[in-house]
């Protein structure tokens, strides 16, 4: 069951903004990407539809997390109550509404019979962004199959036309689907720029989502890991004060410097761009992700 904003502030410090964002993955083993536009958070960066709570709006995390996917890309990921999905033309209009505020997501889900299934998208870890970082974040991830919920909008490839139109591309220029194998090398022939989180994660699902066939397999081993340790661990990256060849080491909880044993490694090595974005990024993790979490999960982590 999805957490609800209400119950529990995301951070005690209130500079740290709660948001949430989702890893829709599609039939092909692709994840939706967004492109950021230069002058926004995470400029140029490619990450996954997401963004900050609106407390007006959102009445949970993975509300957030819908309501975001659909103002960036124009999927939405929700249920027809009468077994219909608005047109195009309404979702065009919705989404202008939406993303101006002039029109509140709970309405527009309430005038066309529309609900989301929060059981189907699956908490997939929780990010705090470092001290360092002027702009900070609390986020959760989720990942959604669009093979287990009814959803309109675009399943693959590159999507351009669907994009928000009122802040003209102030936050997203770009949006599609792509097989995280695929961003990751192209991440290292530097064609796209990723940050840690997002480069943590395509790694994870790379290690399961292998071939472009989506499969009960799959889905199954993703299941584990959301309904598991891994699932709830909210991971706070922690500088190392020494660097390594150049390389800013950021230790995640379990890490032998955060209570692991000897020998535990759960870090990345960033080389960094002047916007704040990633030119490289090494994860060094060597330990069961489906076993060996329990004792680094939530109640570890301390801002």
């Amino acid at each position: 069951m999805s957490e609800t904003i209400k119950k529990r502030p995301l951070a005690s410090n209130s500079s740290i903004r709660p948001s949430a964002s989702v890893i829709v993955v599609n039939s092909r083993n692709e994840v939706l990407m967004v492109h950021r536009n230069a002058k926004g958070t995470f400029a140029k960066a490619h990450v996954f539809p997401g963004g900050n709570v609106d407390s007006d709006q959102d009445d949970s995390f993975v509300t957030t997390a819908v309501r975001e996917a659909f103002e960036e890309t124009g999927l939405l990921l929700v249920s027809p109550d009468k077994g219909k999905l608005p047109s195009d033309s309404d979702l065009d209009a919705a989404r202008d509404a939406i993303h101006s505020r002039k029109l509140m997501f709970k309405d527009f889900l309430n005038q066309h019979g529309l609900s989301i299934d929060e059981r189907s998208l699956l908490p997939f870890t929780q990010w705090v962004t470092p001290p360092m970082v002027p702009r900070r974040f609390h986020t959760h991830f989720y990942v959604a199959f669009l093979n287990a919920i009814d959803s309109a909008g675009f399943s693959s490839g590159h999507r351009t036309e669907r994009l928000p139109t009122p802040d003209k591309g102030q936050e997203v220029v770009a949006a599609r689907f792509v097989h995280p194998l695929t961003a990751i090398q192209e991440f290292r022939a530097q064609k796209i720029a990723l940050v840690p989180p997002q480069f943590y994660l395509l790694t994870t699902l790379a290690e399961i989502l292998q071939g472009h066939e989506n499969t009960v397999d799959q889905r199954t081993q993703v299941e584990r890991l959301a309904t598991g340790p891994f699932g709830r661990m909210i991971i706070n990256p922690k500088r190392l004060q020494k660097e390594v060849e150049g390389r800013t080491v950021l230790t995640y909880e379990g890490d032998e410097t955060r209570g692991g044993p000897p020998g535990r490694l759960h870090r990345s090595s960033v080389i960094w761009q002047k916007n704040g974005v990633a030119a490289d990024i090494k994860l060094q993790r060597n330990f069961d992700i489906f076993t060996e979490v329990e004792e680094y999960s939530v109640q570890t982590a301390k801002l």
